[in-house]
């Protein structure tokens, strides 16, 4: 939600739709993505890309976005930018998300962030889970990723490979 209001804010029109889709019940079975893919699913070669970020992110022993990777896909050169941590996609074996699985089974390419969450199941849905750990720096670090990341898939020329 973030992400769309700094787009809104900074008046960007992309030239693609961005929808930004609150998902429930990853936790009991990843229903809200599932419900979400099958209803969409006649137009799911239209979809550019998903992208999901549900690592903590506003949670303060975990947060610091690190990089971007594309599940299951090659960076944009076809190369890592290195070892400096620096690359903003990687390629990914992993799934990007539990909530955009679904999509991803119907080919739309999807893309996450790599953060560091040494420590997020520490306090994962524990009584320590709580607003109170949000750091207001941190969350608008995730947004600004985030919403350059949106804005960029939006605005290419064409589609990425399926």
């Amino acid at each position: 939600m973030g992400a769309v209001q700094l787009m809104k804010e900074l008046h960007l029109k992309p030239k693609r739709t961005i929808r930004m889709i609150a998902w429930m019940n990853e936790e009991t079975g990843s229903r809200g993505g599932k419900a979400y893919a099958k209803a969409r699913e006649a137009e799911a070669a239209q979809h550019i890309a998903a992208i999901e970020s549900d690592l903590g992110a506003a949670i303060r022993w975990v947060f610091k976005p690190r990089r971007l990777r594309r599940d299951s896909y090659a960076a944009a050169d076809g190369e890592s930018a290195g070892a400096d941590g620096a690359n903003l996609m990687t390629p990914s074996v992993d799934d990007v998300g539990a909530d955009i699985a679904s999509l991803s089974t119907l080919g739309v390419p999807t893309f996450g962030e790599t953060q560091d969450g040494r420590v997020y199941f520490n306090y994962h849905h524990t009584p320590a889970d709580t607003l109170d750990k949000v750091v207001p720096r941190e969350l608008r670090e995730n947004v600004a990723a985030m919403a350059v990341l949106a804005f960029t898939l939006a605005e290419l020329p064409e589609k990425l490979p399926r």
